[in-house]
């Protein structure tokens, strides 16, 4: 049981080798560029994952998250949705700071980030939910989003700077299971980052065709990264998997952390000292880009 702030280690962060920070492929940055999001498929260890789901499912058992410095966004017996993890769990700091995944969101970002939010989700079906529609004759998958959702909109949280498209808020949300179409996985409208169309009409415009809807369908151990100007959803549980993902948000140093994730002042404090931009943020606008 952790009682209090954890380290990441200088290996953690550095990659303990002195090889480069890792970049996205063309094709990945291309895939990102035109679609608003990547997969990263098998980033994380299976040791990674395991440590990770530990850390997860005893915080899923905790009577008293509060206590442990935890927010609950919604709690019941088949969904649990908490956030501010990383100050929990050394597992969970090690993937918010993670070396193969910071460096992506930064070129996504357009420079040096911190960490914005921490949050995971454990859910199942809901057993007392009306059963649901089977899928559109012909289709390959049944996506029911769940409730599309932005976080920023292009044009005020978006910019484009050396041929790319760049956004102000990114997240990486790690699979911690195995997702397939029936599992709960996340909904996008791909291209929908780059669009100045009010939201609700580019939900309206998706729903007449599926096909303009993409559900994401990934291995344990990869990690979706998206911008937050895509139109994003969770999906319905159909199966009778369980399905546990954590979810990181990334802004640049001068911008706040969404409430409930400001970091303790101990906390801070323990981190080596090149992480503590990460994890604590900036005082001032000028940007390392």
């Amino acid at each position: 049981m952790t009682t209090g702030p954890r380290k990441a280690t200088d290996e953690q962060v550095s990659g303990g080798d002195g090889t480069e920070r890792p970049r996205l492929t063309p094709a990945q940055r291309l895939h990102l560029d035109v679609y608003g999001f990547v997969l990263l498929e098998n980033v994380l260890t299976q040791h990674e994952v395991a440590r990770m789901k530990d850390a997860l499912y005893r915080l899923k058992a905790e009577p008293d998250l509060s206590a442990r410095g935890v927010y609950v966004n919604s709690r019941s017996a088949h969904f649990l949705s908490i956030g501010h993890l990383v100050e929990y769990d050394q597992a969970l700091l090690d993937y918010a700071a993670h070396p193969a995944l910071v460096p992506l969101v930064e070129e996504l970002v357009g420079g040096r980030v911190r960490l914005e939010e921490s949050e995971a989700i454990i859910n199942r079906r809901d057993p007392d939910a009306p059963a649901e529609s089977g899928p559109v004759p012909g289709s390959k998958k049944r996506v029911e989003p769940l409730g599309f959702h932005t976080g920023v909109r292009h044009g005020w949280g978006t910019y484009h700077a050396d041929h790319h498209f760049h956004c102000l808020f990114a997240k990486t949300l790690a699979y911690l299971t195995d997702v397939g179409p029936d599992d709960g996985g996340t909904a996008v409208i791909p291209g929908s980052h780059r669009l100045g169309w009010p939201q609700q009409d580019i939900i309206d415009a998706a729903r007449e065709d599926e096909r303009l809807v993409h559900q994401v369908e990934a291995t344990a151990g990869s990690v979706l990264l998206f911008a937050e100007s895509l139109v994003h959803s969770s999906t319905a549980v159909r199966s009778d998997r369980e399905r546990a993902v954590m979810i990181c948000g990334y802004t640049p140093p001068m911008m706040r952390e969404w409430p409930g994730n400001e970091p303790s002042p101990e906390f801070v404090a323990s981190l080596p000292d090149h992480l503590r931009p990460l994890l604590g943020g900036g005082d001032s606008w000028p940007w390392d880009r």
